[in-house]
């Protein structure tokens, strides 16, 4: 019973940790030159984290052991995650047609592309620095909390900054209707993956899906909660989520505005968005913004509430 109580308390404690900076942020209202600050602080801490994260991995008992089945893992994972949410947002749009304006444009996905390609090198240095360095002078998990914290806490001084008010993102109806077929569509797809694997249990396959493509928060919140080998199977499943985001929503977007809008998951409101302005026009930004809004802060939670029950 006691430790059943310390785990409630540790994960009262991780959800302060994580939501509590997240909402500071938001309640600050900084002015648009030092928005552009934080935006390249965003940039900065999302590769010291991965670079933190490589670090971990490098020390993680039988590394090189462990990348096959962190490969089949991931792979599965990402395939089933993909196709449960492309299928059912695809489904809402037959069942629910959104009436926005599409704007066929020219795409060029390829700097976007080459910055998640650089994401995955980062981990890769990380891992390297890690296995040449002495072990008493690499940074501690400590370091990773504390740059999270930071992190969320910018992201949302970049929600409120995109000057768009709470009520106006919350009310909107196609991002919610996106947001709950998403939701349940990745939930779905962790119960099969948990159906999968006789060492994956229901709960961690539902904590797992639930990193909607925010890598840097569900790799450092996977490893504490199961060790670093399901750490890093969530960090590589939400960047390939992104690599799929960015080559397929202009593709996408022709055939299901709803599927364009939400296979990039948390990334919609950051990474994707540009890609999701120039493929479907002003009218897909603002439902986009709003999906991509609850989202990022559904994720944190809902990976805090299922790996609580180990």
């Amino acid at each position: 019973m006691l430790s059943e109580n310390s785990r409630n308390m540790e994960s009262l404690q991780t959800v302060a940790l994580i939501l509590l900076p997240m909402f500071i942020g938001f309640a600050i209202r900084l002015p648009k030159p030092y928005l552009r600050f934080a935006d390249r602080l965003l940039n900065a801490l999302v590769y010291v984290i991965l670079l933190l994260i490589g670090m971990g991995l490098a020390h993680m008992g039988g590394l090189l052991r462990q990348l096959g089945n962190i490969a089949l893992y991931t792979s599965v994972l990402s395939i089933l995650l993909i196709l449960c949410n492309l299928s059912a947002l695809m489904l809402l749009d037959k069942l629910l047609p959104w009436q926005g304006k599409i704007v066929q444009e020219s795409e060029c996905a390829s700097h976007s592309f080459g910055g998640s390609l650089g994401q995955i090198i980062v981990v890769g240095l990380g891992i390297l620095l890690g296995l040449w360095l002495p072990e008493s002078i690499l940074p501690s998990e400590r370091a990773a909390t504390a740059a999270l914290m930071l992190l969320v806490f910018v992201v949302g001084l970049q929600l409120r900054g995109n000057g768009i008010p709470l009520k106006t993102v919350l009310l909107n109806t196609r991002g919610m209707q996106i947001c709950i077929v998403f939701v349940f569509s990745s939930l779905l797809a962790g119960m099969l993956f948990a159906a999968c694997f006789n060492d994956v249990s229901w709960s961690k396959g539902l904590a797992l899906s639930s990193g909607y493509g925010w890598y840097s928060l569900s790799g450092i919140m996977m490893t504490k909660a199961y060790g670093a080998d399901w750490g890093s199977v969530a960090l590589f499943n939400d960047l390939l989520r992104e690599f799929f985001a960015l080559t397929f929503v202009p593709v996408l977007m022709r055939r299901s505005s709803a599927a364009a809008v939400g296979i990039g998951g948390a990334t919609s409101l950051d990474f994707t968005l540009p890609l999701i302005r120039r493929s479907g026009g002003l009218a897909a930004v603002t439902v986009a913004i709003s999906f991509g809004f609850i989202t990022n802060l559904l994720a944190p939670l809902l990976m805090l509430v299922f790996s609580a029950f180990k």
